[in-house]
């Protein structure tokens, strides 16, 4: 059998969990061959992962996307690149029922980037896809040969979909343009550096922590599990020894229930299983076993080496070692995580409380953190999110601020002017963001009518500027909040007033009477073509600060006369919130950031009669009468919230909002004597 031997490898994904181990096991074992790491450190990987290779002269990081075309083929002309090993996913079954887009768009267009760009290029000997085993669906529970490398594949949930999907995509290249494709599946892998949204770390820490395990439904399903050393092994046989073409399943005969692994994990830390074991709602689908035949693998020379106990002892003994690896992990131990519930980030309101809690409500659970010779471990959890906010002298931008401050979240403000390409590239390069938050943009001084006598300034803020800093984000993999407007629709007949029809967030803008929203309008559509940016439209911005001159009520409780039409609005104190938490998420694309529902200016000043001031008068009058006193139309219309609704089910309608929010609270404050 011929062995194949590499010369540059790119590894992506390698950040991650079982590609660092593969990567620092080839950087060690071979120092002839040149290992480029492609990761854009999502929230399940770490660069830490890979310090055991940092000052090899062998080996090479980039932060990227493998969705980025552009890069992905720099990546493989500059480097020489002859050999890929593509490990970068999305894994996790759970997060795949709660977001099984993202699932898709990594794991088969991202695929698929990367084999376009093997054949474009064409000096690719070896395309090594890692697959899994929850491609062949569910495993009869009396079946005493495991699925061979030919087997059906028929995958039960989203996750195993989308590999499967991508195993066609590799399969075609390989038999339509002769890429040297070689397609591994494996069984669940444990170890160190496993982000603990996965069945075992998140046990360990658990446990570490004296809390409940949760077990989904009766914990009688069965899983394989392979030690992370082993894997590796296996990977570096195959890469050596595997022939194009095929498919090698990397599996062990040894299988455990869930419920049997917790039990085990118990006994580590001398836990009482009957005590901190509960049970809670299964998944949508939960396979009951995966069983892989791996007699192909073993005939290239491979077998496990690492027994149960002592893998699951070595794992135990890194996680008490490194607690702090991952940050703040509340968000990923709960019972069912949604996708990049991790570092500080709220839960939802069936786990753990409401979205609002924040990393500092854990401090004392993790003080109580118990190893196996029950001494108390003291650590303090950091969180590992960085935010660079621009906007700092804005209404919104110096509430951004004050809210990561609440919630224990390391932030910067931007010092670059959003036009100077070079000073966002220095901002970046010094403060090193997990996410970049852009509430800078000009609205007008001291109302949206400024900016039709000052068109030229417009557009190099809110077109420009903010384009430029979305191109350098995606050029450094970061996700840009970008928050916007909802003053680009206006009531029509297909969305008359008052009948509950609001503009979704794929509408076509129909309202440019006002420069402003001519701008917002053009700088939104081109946002679209950028996979970095989530777009929130903000409309007519309410908070609980009545003396702040920028809150639409302290606004409308000063005109001399207002008109009386029902809008849709923000209530920043819980929509401001939810923002931080959309980026901790990674939410992407446009949504309508407002309360559900619409409300009039009179309700609103009813409410603002009955609650802060009771002898509060006022007068209306028509839109033609407006029109009069104002340089440019004023936008009027209902969004429609569902999205934001579905994702956050605790948000509140606008009225709800408001008297919870800022009418209420405010009317204490009257009572107890504090100005407003």
């Amino acid at each position: 059998m011929a062995t194949y031997k590499p010369e540059n490898i790119l590894i992506t994904g390698a950040a991650g969990f079982i590609a660092c181990h593969v990567a620092n096991r080839l950087i060690r074992n071979y120092p002839s061959y040149k290992i480029v790491v492609l990761d854009k450190l999502d929230y399940c990987s770490n660069k830490k992962n890979l310090d055991p290779s940092s000052s090899s002269p062998n080996f090479k990081f980039i932060k990227g996307d493998i969705a980025s075309a552009d890069l992905v083929n720099h990546i493989l002309l500059t480097e020489s690149i002859d050999t890929i090993m593509h490990f970068a996913a999305q894994t996790h079954v759970d997060n795949s029922f709660g977001n099984s887009f993202e699932f898709t768009k990594n794991n088969i267009y991202g695929t698929h980037v990367l084999l376009e760009a093997c054949k474009v290029t064409g000096n690719i000997k070896r395309f090594i896809h890692v697959s899994t085993d929850e491609v062949y669906g569910e495993t009869d529970e009396d079946a005493v040969v495991g699925n061979h490398e030919a087997s059906q594949l028929l995958p039960t949930n989203p996750y195993s979909a989308t590999k499967a999907g991508a195993e066609m995509l590799v399969m075609a290249y390989g038999r339509s343009y002769g890429l040297p494709v070689i397609t591994t599946r494996g069984n669940n892998v444990y170890g160190p550096n496993q982000f603990p949204e996965k069945l075992i770390p998140k046990f360990i820490l658990l446990a570490m922590k004296g809390q409940n395990l949760p077990i989904h439904g009766d914990g009688s399903n069965v899983r394989s599990y392979l030690y992370c050393e082993d894997v590796a092994e296996a990977f570096e046989i195959i890469l050596h020894k595997g022939e194009v073409g095929h498919v090698y399943n990397i599996g062990t005969d040894k299988e455990r229930r869930v419920l049997d692994v917790a039990s085990d994990i118990c006994k580590l830390f001398s836990l009482d299983p009957n005590a901190v074991i509960k049970f809670v709602n299964n998944r949508p689908f939960n396979d009951q076993r995966y069983f892989l035949n791996h007699e192909k693998l073993n005939n290239l020379g491979w077998s496990e080496r690492t027994t149960w106990e002592e893998g699951l002892r070595k794992t135990m003994e890194w996680y008490v070692k490194n607690p702090d690896w991952w940050g703040d992990v509340s968000g990923a131990l709960v019972p069912h995580p949604r996708m990049l519930m991790m570092p500080g980030m709220g839960k939802s309101s069936s786990d753990v409380g409401s979205i609002y809690t924040s990393s500092a409500s854990n401090n004392s659970a993790l003080k109580r953190m118990v190893n196996p010779s029950s001494k108390n471990i003291h650590h303090a959890r950091k969180s590992s999110l960085k935010f660079l906010i621009y906007g700092r002298t804005g209404w919104i931008g110096g509430l951004l601020g004050k809210i990561c401050d609440k919630q224990g979240i390391a932030y910067n403000y931007g010092k670059g002017r959003l036009q100077d390409r070079v000073q966002l590239l220095a901002d970046i390069q010094n403060v090193k963001p997990t996410h970049v938050l852009n509430a800078a943009g000009v609205t007008g001084r001291p109302n949206v009518d400024w900016c039709e006598s000052h068109k030229p300034e417009t557009i190099s803020t809110n077109v420009v500027g903010t384009l430029t800093l979305a191109d350098v984000c995606r050029e450094h993999g970061l996700l840009m909040m970008n928050f916007a407007t909802g003053c680009i629709f206006e009531y029509e007949a297909g969305h008359p007033i008052g009948s509950g029809i609001g503009f979704k967030e794929e509408d076509k803008p129909n309202f440019t009477g006002s420069f402003y929203s001519k701008t917002k309008v053009m700088v939104e559509e081109l946002l679209k073509e950028y996979d970095n940016v989530c777009t929130l439209r903000v409309r007519m911005p309410i908070s609980s600060d009545l003396n702040n001159p920028r809150n639409f009520i302290t606004k409308i409780a000063k005109y001399d006369k207002v008109v009386n039409i029902p809008n849709s609005m923000t209530v920043l104190d819980e929509l401001l919130p939810i923002s931080i938490e959309m980026a901790k998420r990674n939410c992407k694309g446009i949504w309508n950031f407002t309360n559900p529902g619409v409300i009039s200016h009179n309700e609103i000043l009813e409410m603002y009669r009955d609650y802060i001031d009771p002898k509060f008068k006022w007068t209306n009058f028509t839109l033609e009468e407006q029109a009069k006193v104002i340089v440019a139309p004023r936008s009027n219309n209902e969004m429609d919230a569902s999205k934001l609704k579905k994702e956050f089910p605790e948000l509140l309608s606008i009225r709800e909002s408001l008297i919870k929010y800022v009418f209420k609270p405010n009317k204490k404050n009257l009572t107890a004597g504090t100005a407003i």
